[in-house]
């Protein structure tokens, strides 16, 4: 007897595209979740590295400027040896990951859906960012750079890679907030963002830990 070949009838195959319609609604956001929570552990695990390596760099006394015996803090290019120490030699071994050793044009490490940037200093206290490339600003102060410096990490695209940014200094607490215009390159937090209310664009007061920064958002202490 002849065999008959018989196929997927419409209903059937509407039925089936129905099905896995229904199972990616579900899972796609759940995917997506799971990777944005993630990047945001990932990034509170690399600020906290780079609390570790700011201590080190400092206290054995990598960079001395103003040759008074106490140790500055560094930027990412010359904790992750790709630069010389403030015009010496390259930090070897380096105390940072070398993944920071690759500093943009704004002055900002791109790494697991992060942005990353760190500031130091002036004479007044204003935040200077890493120049581009890697390395400190001229502008840096010494004096002051021996007892601060901030670090930021943001999305590198809000809603895709991470919803949070976050904020730590020499204090070692990592506060947070969230806020889709922080995203990307050259659209992270100003450096005075995490600090308490306050005149000016300094770095050497008091962290918006439990309120309002001066960039307008809640900081909430995390990590």
């Amino acid at each position: 007897m002849r065999r008959t070949e018989k196929g997927f009838t419409l209903i059937e195959l509407m039925i089936v595209i129905a099905i896995i319609a229904i199972i990616a609604a579900i899972a796609i956001p759940n995917l997506l979740s799971a990777r944005l929570n993630s990047n945001e552990t990932a990034a509170i695990a690399t600020l906290r590295n780079i609390i570790s390596a700011q201590s080190q760099f400092q206290t054995t006394s990598r960079a001395d400027e103003n040759n008074n015996g106490v140790g500055e803090y560094g930027t990412f290019g010359e904790m992750s040896g790709s630069i010389g120490v403030r015009g010496n030699a390259v930090l070897n071994p380096p105390v940072l990951s070398t993944a920071f050793r690759t500093v943009n044009g704004n002055g900002e490490v791109s790494r697991s859906g992060y942005m990353f940037a760190m500031y130091l200093p002036d004479a007044t206290g204003d935040g200077l960012a890493e120049v581009s490339g890697g390395g400190a600003d001229a502008a840096v102060d010494p004096d002051l750079a021996e007892t601060t410096w901030c670090a930021y990490a943001w999305p590198a695209n809000f809603g895709n890679t991470g919803n949070r940014t976050f904020f730590v200094n020499q204090g070692g607490d990592i506060v947070a907030t969230e806020n889709l215009n922080y995203s990307g390159s050259g659209n992270g937090p100003a450096s005075n963002s995490a600090f308490a209310p306050g005149a000016g664009a300094t770095i050497t007061g008091n962290v918006a830990t439990g309120m309002t920064g001066r960039d307008g958002n809640f900081w909430r202490q995390t990590g």
